[in-house]
């Protein structure tokens, strides 16, 4: 079991990962997913797009994590979904891009508790409908 349990109007701590040209490569590497707009600047500012932008299971993954460290252990989160709505974009640099994450509890009782996740980056909101279940103690 984990040791955290949630109250319903429960402010959760913010997180924050950072995401660079690098991680989108070992992700790469790692999904088998090698879209172009996930490397070449050309690419994906020719299709209309910032620039090289995260693959968006990458950023899903990380508000999962985030779920995970709220909760206290990975198999405490036993339904998650998000829906996209801006893409991520990633500069060539050391320092890449921000993503926060933020939560409210907005339910709870002793067996589960349904967290509500804002993830932004560059103050832009880049997921909705992000909620997730997770087991109480």
């Amino acid at each position: 079991m984990n040791d955290v349990a949630f109250e319903a109007g429960q402010v959760l701590p913010e997180q924050i990962f950072r995401v660079t040209r690098a991680d989108l490569v070992r992700y790469a590497g790692a999904s088998g997913d090698f879209n172009p707009i996930h490397w070449s600047e050309r690419t994906a500012t020719a299709v209309g797009l910032p620039g090289v932008i995260a693959h968006g299971m990458l950023t899903m993954a990380l508000a999962g994590q985030a779920v995970a460290t709220w909760a206290g252990r990975g198999d405490a989160v036993t339904d998650f979904g998000v829906r996209f709505t801006r893409p991520v974009p990633v500069p060539d640099d050391e320092e890449g891009t921000k993503l926060s994450f933020t939560a409210v509890v907005k339910a709870a009782d002793a067996e589960s508790a349904t967290i509500e996740l804002t993830a932004t980056c560059g103050g832009e909101r880049v997921l909705a409908q992000a909620r997730a279940k997770v087991r109480q103690v």
